[in-house]
């Protein structure tokens, strides 16, 4: 069995007061693609967010290659690309400043390899355009662009396919299958209904961990 890159052990979650889950337990290896579900309140962005660093859960362990996640910080930069619900793009910068500017954090990213990047998701001649005056499907795409880039192997992408239309969900469903099948990993949300998904797929309904 091929060691986990991501593993969450007895796992427990409070918003607000309120056990979200417990005794959460996953695990996640190359080709995987791992979907979390559940009604709404469940707390499936929550799970995410600890997946990513981004919160510190009320019990249990994170552990990236087998050690703590809170001691792996920077490698944690270097193996994690995540994507939040909203965009998170800056308004007055351009698509191609946008992108320069996040990849700056943690991989560079040359101007061709950018322009690029923008094309394979539908926003060639949109490079110099300000994101204010994008649509919201094309400001989702600036930030699904950073997939196109030269970018870490686990993804951990909150409702990708939102304001996106059927060419742009068919085609962002073909490169994330592809990235599990080249050896990349992905947790993700959704509501869309996946029609396309790597061998490694399996969904995670946080419905069994409820409190």
């Amino acid at each position: 069995m091929t060691s986990p890159l991501l593993e969450a052990v007895a796992l427990a979650c409070e918003r607000d007061w309120r056990m979200l889950f417990e005794n959460l337990e996953l695990r996640l290896s190359p080709g995987d693609m791992l979907q979390i579900s559940g009604p709404n309140g469940s707390g499936k962005t929550s799970l995410l967010r600890l997946l990513a660093g981004l919160m510190q859960p009320t019990s249990g362990e994170i552990r990236l290659n087998g050690e703590p996640l809170n001691s792996h910080r920077s490698e944690l930069a270097r193996t994690l690309l995540w994507i939040g619900h909203a965009a998170g793009i800056k308004d007055l910068l351009s698509a191609e400043e946008n992108l320069r500017w996040l990849c700056a954090l943690h991989r560079p990213a040359e101007r061709e390899a950018i322009w690029q990047a923008l094309a394979a998701v539908g926003l060639c001649g949109f490079e110099d355009v300000p994101c204010h005056t994008l649509s919201a499907g094309q400001q989702r795409r600036v930030a699904l662009a950073r997939l196109y880039l030269d970018s870490p192997p686990l993804w951990i992408l909150d409702e990708p396919f939102t304001a996106l239309d059927k060419q742009g969900v068919a085609q962002l469903e073909e490169h994330l299958a592809g990235h599990c099948e080249r050896g990349g990993m992905i947790v993700l949300t959704t509501h869309h209904s996946l029609t396309r998904v790597p061998v490694g797929y399996r969904d995670l309904d946080l419905g069994r961990w409820a409190v």
